[in-house]
């Protein structure tokens, strides 16, 4: 969208100085032909006759016989001086003019006239009287008549230059009434065009923010699968979508099917073995460490772990439920938040796995706590914190490094920690995640967090 916003953003003011520039080297154009007309007019009627300039008193257009008009005419010569006059003397600083028009009484100039070369012309900006004017400048040569009485020594007519300057006031004033009309229509048709490529921009994606959206309910668990109502760029894709999400949900199912079977296919024998009265204690020992593995690997087995981005739970669903059942296992212990968890925290993960975790922590922290148990949970961007406190005696550092290793047994750790943390840990690094063991600043006993 912003993209194409730019778009229309820089190029409708780009094309809108291209026509503006391309108008005024047009209106320019067009006072060039317009002075080139008047010097035409003025040159028929310009006169050498015995080596002196004639002119009219006046000339046929009457801007050039009006004082102050805009529109001037001047003769000058590099190669002819004239003597000062009354009349001459506003230009003291153009000694070489030989005549100018009524027009051009009063006037001064701020810059010496140009002289270009025999046959060109020049045109140019000018000052004249401090505002800003355009003259168009031609040198030209009179032919002077051959006769047998003219001596051969006699010399040609010089070079003269003859001058037309018009004020830019109306000129300038046309560009302005141009520009102002030209960037008054492209703002407005920039905002009309604005206005239409959002809503179109809009129509256009919206298919996308929905496709979006239900992701988003798939992975917050609201929703199992994808809708199909969508355009032919997107129906395909939400079609393997929905074919993965089928897949993955009937194969996990028939892992837990096969895995349930094969649990009570092993424990039927193990109950009946265990039964035997002529056991010894080791042998009573091993089949109970059979039987905690078995359900060990299980709850391994059925752990969605990285595959549930389509699967997701609210916290505070799985941690009511687990408070209000430890309150009743632990009457004399005080289960309570640090922070109220915001009820769309959401846990991308199974339930169940959720449920393991949080349990295995809570029943750990009450079975070490001495009156209470704090829980938090706090989510920071992509990731979701969850600790659970307890006041009791803590960890030392040297049962730190051992808690958590792969193959020890439970009840090796102190008495109230270490009840399934190996199954915890397993889960957790099914997610990619981590848990952290420390010491609790707030009850002074130890803190376990999870880092999903």
């Amino acid at each position: 969208m912003v993209s194409a916003l730019l778009v229309i953003v820089v190029v409708l003011p780009s094309i809108g100085i291209a026509l503006n520039n391309a108008f005024k080297a047009q209106v320019e154009k067009n006072l060039q032909d317009q002075l080139n007309a008047y010097f035409y007019s003025v040159l028929a009627v310009t006169e050498f006759e015995n080596g002196e300039l004639l002119m009219p008193s006046a000339l046929l257009e009457n801007q050039f016989n009006v004082i102050g008009s805009g529109l001037y005419a001047l003769i000058s010569s590099t190669q002819m001086r004239v003597e000062s006059t009354p009349a001459l003397q506003v230009t003291q600083n153009e000694p070489n003019i030989l005549w100018f028009s009524d027009s051009f009484l009063g006037a001064n100039l701020s810059q010496n006239l140009p002289s270009p070369a025999l046959g060109q012309s020049g045109f140019d900006p000018i000052e004249v009287n401090g505002d800003a004017h355009f003259i168009y400048s031609f040198s030209v040569r009179f032919d002077i008549p051959t006769s047998f009485d003219t001596p051969s020594n006699k010399q040609p007519a010089p070079v003269i230059t003859l001058h037309i300057v018009k004020d830019l006031s109306s000129v300038t004033q046309q560009q302005n009434a141009f520009a102002q009309q030209l960037w008054t229509w492209l703002l407005v048709l920039m905002f009309v065009l604005l206005v239409i490529q959002v809503f179109w921009l809009n129509w256009t994606l919206k298919p996308l923010a929905r496709f979006t959206q239900e992701l988003d309910s798939v992975q917050n668990g609201e929703a199992e699968q994808l809708s199909q109502q969508y355009p032919a760029e997107l129906a395909s894709v939400a079609r393997q979508l929905n074919s993965l999400l089928t897949t993955e949900q009937q194969q996990r199912k028939r892992y837990r099917n096969a895995l349930s079977d094969l649990a009570h296919s092993l424990k039927t024998p193990l109950a009946v073995i265990q039964s035997q009265q002529d056991l010894s204690p080791s042998s009573q020992e091993q089949i109970s460490q059979i039987n905690n593995t078995i359900d060990h690997q299980l709850k391994r087995a059925q752990s969605a772990g990285a595959l549930a981005w389509h699967l997701g739970v609210k916290i505070n669903t799985v941690t009511d439920k687990l408070v209000r059942t430890l309150a009743k296992i632990y009457p004399d212990i005080d289960i309570s938040f640090c922070n109220n968890a915001s009820v769309d925290i959401v846990f991308r993960g199974d339930e169940s796995d959720l449920m393991e975790m949080l349990g295995n922590l809570l029943d750990n922290a009450c079975k070490a706590a001495n009156h209470k148990v704090l829980i938090s949970i706090e989510q920071q961007q992509e990731k979701l914190l969850i600790s659970v406190e307890d006041d009791g005696k803590g960890i030392s550092s040297s049962q730190k490094s051992q808690i958590l290793q792969r193959g020890k047994r439970a009840d090796t750790y102190v008495k109230g920690h270490g009840i399934g943390l190996a199954i915890v840990q397993d889960l957790v690094d099914s997610y990619n995640g981590s848990l952290e063991l420390g010491k609790s600043e707030t009850l002074g006993g130890a803190k376990f967090t999870l880092f999903l």
